[in-house]
């Protein structure tokens, strides 16, 4: 069994009804058997949780992206089927980013996950330098680091100094970042962005977990059966799926 822990398949934006209903069959064909729908704004969170509601084996976050920093942050009227708080967090890739107003509503994203006991998804971007004091004020928080695109200086402060998971999806197939340790690994696809080789430039879609576990195991010199075991467990302990 496979977990795609991080997938935007409710997005009508990217995807129609019709081919999300195919990308969701096409996964469990494939050994894809849960998929998480994240959330990035307070509408989209809504659409996750709609979306996971009429779907077995699918579940979904709320979390408003930093890119949104200057929107009303709400928050969930019904969280009890919620599995987690994302994707949260800093982003300063972009001109004109504010970089306080991302920093308050990232606080106030950690304190809704501790408040209601939540791991959290985490969207960092040319941010760590900040990214690591403000969670240094939540010590109690868990949750992964999704899509890693930093260095390996980066990586050793996140495996060091807390408790959380890396998404690993397709961009590691094609780039040269540095791999966390197999138990603390999340495989993610990041659909419809992302897609790994030999699909890239392509939509990407929950299926493709496959490729990147198949990657992951050669990188590692292992099966991809242990891939899928030791990803799976750590994220139906980290989601509590």
């Amino acid at each position: 069994m496979l977990i795609d822990t991080h997938c935007h398949l409710h997005d009508r934006e990217f995807f129609t009804a019709e081919q999300a209903e195919a990308m969701l069959g096409a996964a469990h064909r494939c050994g894809v058997d849960k998929i998480i729908c994240i959330g990035t704004t307070h509408a989209d969170s809504l659409a996750a949780q709609t979306f996971a509601a009429d779907h077995e084996n699918v579940y979904w976050t709320y979390g408003v992206h930093p890119g949104h920093a200057g929107d009303p942050a709400a928050k969930p009227a019904d969280s009890s089927s919620c599995v987690a708080i994302g994707e949260v967090g800093l982003d300063y890739h972009y001109e004109g980013y504010n970089r306080t107003a991302q920093i308050k509503l990232f606080e106030n994203m950690l304190q809704l996950a501790v408040d209601h006991d939540l791991p959290l998804s985490f969207h960092v971007r040319e941010a760590f330098d900040d990214f690591f004091p403000v969670v240094a004020n939540f010590p109690t928080a868990r949750g992964v680091v999704h899509s890693f695109t930093d260095n390996k200086k980066k990586l050793r402060r996140i495996l060091n100094e807390t408790n959380f998971c890396v998404g690993v999806n397709g961009l590691a197939t094609y780039s040269t970042l540095p791999l966390p340790p197999l138990e603390r690994i999340l495989l993610e696809t990041d659909a419809p962005f992302l897609a790994p080789v030999p699909y890239r430039g392509e939509i990407n879609q929950p299926a493709y977990i496959t490729d990147i576990a198949k990657w992951l195991a050669d990188q590692l010199a292992i099966s991809p059966d242990q891939v899928a075991q030791i990803t799976t467990k750590n994220a139906t302990t980290l989601f509590q799926l």
